[in-house]
């Protein structure tokens, strides 16, 4: 008999299955959806009995005018492939249309709805998680993938934490019971963050998470809950329910865990802050005190003794200055009044002595012994020279002239002043 190397056994299958089964279709349920980065998907259509593995290519998978989803009966159109470096055969397919929804699927979305309907989805109810945990629990598998990548990026982030591990059944008739059961207890334990997961798989082997008593023990607990199960693209009822659903176990761990690393660089900035604060609070205070000190120092009793020391010192400079130019120009002026007082005192003396000589003749030419006086009299009375408008009728007086006194009496007076 002829041997065949493993190649060429995969190569003959290959031609024998793509030559027999080159265009099929197939009706089943998906499950193990991936959708890939490079545009492909990759998934299994299962019945009651059996599995095949299938794949819609980038090209084909853009024309889909649904999302492909876990559970969904479809009918497949494509042809049978074998993959020859795995010995793996699979249908590609060209389109897929949708047949009525899986089981799974159908429970999934009821059960959505209900406890949607029921508020158990609402914003207002979820938990607000702290900055910075320093207790909590994991609920998941101790032998799981999931465990390790938590523990790892927690490990990585934040070590200042104390961890407690629930090990629980993730998968199978009774995980649901396991978590229920889990979470119940580690409620009353005092954590500040409970963290409820585990890593990829299939709907069905995610369905735990979509029971009911999880989400009513979710629903009720009093500690913050963190659902973080399987992939970024699986959704599962604990993740509406919990106060905060993380896409992955581990991203769980880095969105409820502060980075230290970051904690470090945020510290540092908040000790520069801080010093730059300080500096400015002390250089604002130097600048207030320097001000303070001016103004104490402008107003101060020393300052104004100061200022008035100097003001009398200005004022005894401008009056000695005041002084010394007047005795300056006070000595100017003697200098020219002794020049010139000789002849002043001359001139006056001269005036003087010109007045006197006119007096003098004024006086000689007004005595009464060079005037005429004849019918001129001197009127007296009890030896007193008197006016003679103080006469009074009847009266008595003397009239006197250089030579001889008369004594008369008044016979009649006539005021001449109307006649003049």
């Amino acid at each position: 008999m002829y041997t065949l190397s493993v190649s060429s056994l995969n190569e003959q299958i290959k031609t024998l299955l793509e030559s027999t089964f080159e265009r099929v279709l197939v009706e089943g349920e998906l499950s193990r959806i991936t959708f890939h980065n490079s545009g492909h998907i990759y998934f299994t259509l299962k019945d009651e009995n059996s599995t095949i593995k299938a794949v819609i290519f980038k090209a084909n998978a853009a024309k889909l005018k649904f999302q492909l989803q876990e559970g969904l009966k479809v009918i497949l159109d494509g042809a049978v492939t074998l993959y020859k470096p795995r010995g793996e055969y699979q249908i590609n397919c060209f389109t897929i249309q949708p047949s009525g929804h899986g089981a799974l699927a159908l429970a999934y979305e009821q059960l959505k709805n209900k406890l949607s309907a029921q508020g158990y989805f609402d914003a207002s109810r979820k938990k607000q998680l702290p900055k910075f945990p320093k207790k909590i629990a994991l609920i998941t598998s101790a032998t799981g993938a999931a465990l390790q990548d938590m523990l790892r990026v927690a490990q990585n982030r934040y070590r200042a934490l104390e961890i407690d591990i629930y090990d629980v059944l993730v998968q199978g008739e009774n995980a649901s019971s396991s978590i229920v059961k889990a979470l119940s207890l580690a409620d009353t334990k005092g954590y500040d963050i409970i963290v409820v997961g585990r890593g990829g798989g299939s709907i069905e082997d995610l369905w735990a998470f979509n029971e009911e008593i999880v989400a009513d023990a979710i629903f009720k607990a009093l500690t913050p809950i963190v659902s973080a199960v399987g992939h970024e693209i699986d959704w599962v009822i604990s993740d509406f329910v919990a106060d905060l659903r993380a896409p992955t176990p581990s991203a769980a761990m880095q969105m409820i865990l502060p980075d230290s690393n970051e904690l470090y660089q945020y510290i540092d900035s908040l000790v520069s802050a801080f010093t730059q604060k300080i500096e400015q609070k002390i250089y604002n205070s130097k600048q207030e005190l320097t001000h303070l000190t001016n103004l104490y120092l402008q107003h101060s009793i020393e300052k104004k003794i100061t200022q008035k020391i100097d003001e009398i010192k200005q004022i005894r400079e401008t009056l000695n200055q005041t002084i010394s130019f007047k005795m300056q120009s006070f000595g100017k002026d003697m200098e020219l009044l002794r020049d010139r007082f000789p002849y002043v005192i001359e001139n006056k003396i001269n005036i003087a002595q010109n007045q006197v000589s006119s007096l003098q003749k004024m006086l000689e030419s007004n005595h009464p012994k060079f005037r005429s006086k004849k019918g001129f009299a001197q009127i007296s009375k009890d030896s007193k020279v008197i006016d003679i408008s103080s006469l009074k009728v009847d009266e008595t007086f003397d009239l006197m002239s250089d030579e001889v006194v008369v004594s008369a009496k008044v016979l009649k007076k006539i005021d001449i002043k109307g006649f003049v």
